[in-house]
């Protein structure tokens, strides 16, 4: 994946505001619906906005898993919040769960404040795209 900064932009921090990618034959890409963060069984276990965060990656990479990927292909991230004050205030947490969960791996992302998501309890959505280069 190539990541695209024009030369005289400001770096920003926790994303890229463009990625790219060259398909060969045999590449796949993977579209991981909107996830939220509850368990397996479809049960919250926490209404805390960071914990939400977390368990939302651990859902997107076991789908990526299940597609023979991991969070290294992500290429694109959607976040949809019900508050973004709520998002602000949570960011150090929320960081150190996508850093322990996805790594260092910074795709182009999208964060939209909503007025609601479908599951009354979710606090935060998010779906990916991913490419999973041919294996050779």
């Amino acid at each position: 994946m190539n990541i695209l900064q024009p030369p005289a932009w400001l770096a920003p921090r926790g994303y890229a505001n463009g990625t790219m990618i060259e398909m060969t034959v045999g590449s796949r890409l993977l579209f991981v619906g909107g996830q939220v963060g509850w368990n397996e069984q479809q049960e919250f276990e926490t209404d805390d906005f960071a914990e939400q965060v977390g368990q939302t990656l651990k859902n997107i990479v076991a789908i990526l898993k299940e597609g023979g990927a991991g969070p290294q292909h992500i290429t694109r991230m959607t976040w949809y919040v019900c508050d973004k004050q709520e998002y602000v205030a949570a960011l150090h947490d929320v960081g150190r769960h996508y850093r322990e969960i996805v790594g260092r791996h910074f795709p182009a992302m999208t964060a939209v404040e909503v007025a609601g998501l479908i599951e009354q309890r979710a606090r935060v959505e998010i779906e990916v795209t991913a490419v999973v280069p041919a294996t050779s």
